[in-house]
């Protein structure tokens, strides 16, 4: 069990989108944040109180959580004199980074002596199953993106919050790190071996009630050359039965890949559909989620109508505008 509160430790993190592990933790589980800690260069912010460690235990938190995804999630040689001293101070630590804490033989060495707590998230616990593709009760549901860290999570949290507050049956189901951090539970799906990562999904998501909704944490995209394989995990070992669309219009090309252009939504629906419909002949697109977070009010109402005319689909940011049409949209499939 991670203790809480958190203080969210952002590093160096050269924009907002590198600590969206830390922003995802203060957005849905804000009461387990007392503060955030940067280091020097650090250019994001998760509109937490800046705090030094001393401070942080002095406002009574427990863990600092390692809040920056970067690219191979590894641990920076530049942030190890701030994780020592967290131990040395008293706190455990929490990261979902492929670079595992018990690894680094320093931190390793410096939580033994102090008697403090590693908790590393993102690696399986269980031993999965391979798929068997055998089609199971119950709903699902998983946002698709045109590119990764879209808002495919926070649309599916937004979701299951709205069908909880309405009374009806859901669950949101995580498939990575920051999911995990903020629910406590699910598969860290990218460090699956392979072959499993389609069973994984299928054991994260059984047998239900025919009226309950798993809202799929959704991960990567089929069009990012990287991070494709996890995708298709999730299409064909969650068998959804809708797919939501997920977008974030102002890139000018794939995360981490210049020479990438980012797909149309139509382009990701005439791909995700078909693939789906493999594993769930049923499954339909039932509505598009937009993260307009860089966008102004006027430009981003602008831009959801244009979508929503075009698509013929409803069309909402389900952070800044909530997800009740997206959740309407389940209810008549």
């Amino acid at each position: 069990m991670i203790k809480t509160p958190y203080l969210l430790f952002l590093g160096d993190a050269p924009d907002d989108l590198a600590a969206k592990v830390a922003r995802g933790i203060r957005d849905w589980r804000p009461d387990n944040c007392v503060g955030q800690i940067r280091m020097a260069g650090c250019q994001a912010d998760v509109g937490l109180p800046d705090m030094t460690l001393a401070e942080a235990k002095a406002a009574g938190a427990k863990t600092v959580v390692v809040g920056v995804a970067n690219r191979g999630g590894v641990i920076s040689a530049a942030w190890k004199k701030v994780l020592v001293m967290a131990l040395e101070e008293g706190f455990d630590l929490a990261s979902g980074l492929h670079n595992l804490l018990r690894d680094e033989t320093d931190l390793a060495a410096v939580a033994k002596a102090t008697g403090r707590a590693l908790h590393d998230v993102r690696v399986p616990d269980t031993a999965y199953p391979i798929a068997n593709g055998i089609k199971r009760t119950g709903k699902r549901c998983l946002a698709v993106g045109t590119d990764c860290s879209v808002g495919k999570m926070y649309t599916g949290l937004a979701m299951d919050q709205e069908m909880m507050a309405r009374g009806l049956k859901s669950s949101f189901r995580a498939t990575g790190q920051t999911g995990i951090l903020i629910t406590g539970n699910g598969v860290p799906l990218d460090a699956v071996v392979a072959d499993f990562m389609a069973g994984a999904v299928e054991w994260l998501t059984p047998d239900n009630d025919d009226d309950h909704w798993d809202h799929i944490e959704g991960q990567g995209s089929l069009f990012h050359v990287s991070y494709s394989g996890v995708t298709m995990a999730l299409i064909h070992g969650g068998q959804p039965d809708a797919l939501i669309l997920s977008h974030e219009p102002t890139r000018s090309h794939m995360r981490g890949l210049p020479g990438y252009d980012l797909p149309g939504l139509e382009a990701l629906r005439d791909m995700a559909l078909p693939l789906a419909q493999i594993a769930n002949p049923a499954c339909a697109v039932a509505g598009i989620s937009v993260n307009t977070a860089a966008m102004a009010e006027d430009e981003a109402l602008t831009y959801l109508a244009e979508v929503e005319t075009r698509m013929g689909l409803p069309t909402v940011d389900p952070f800044r505008q909530g997800a009740g049409r997206l959740v309407d949209a389940l209810t008549v499939l």
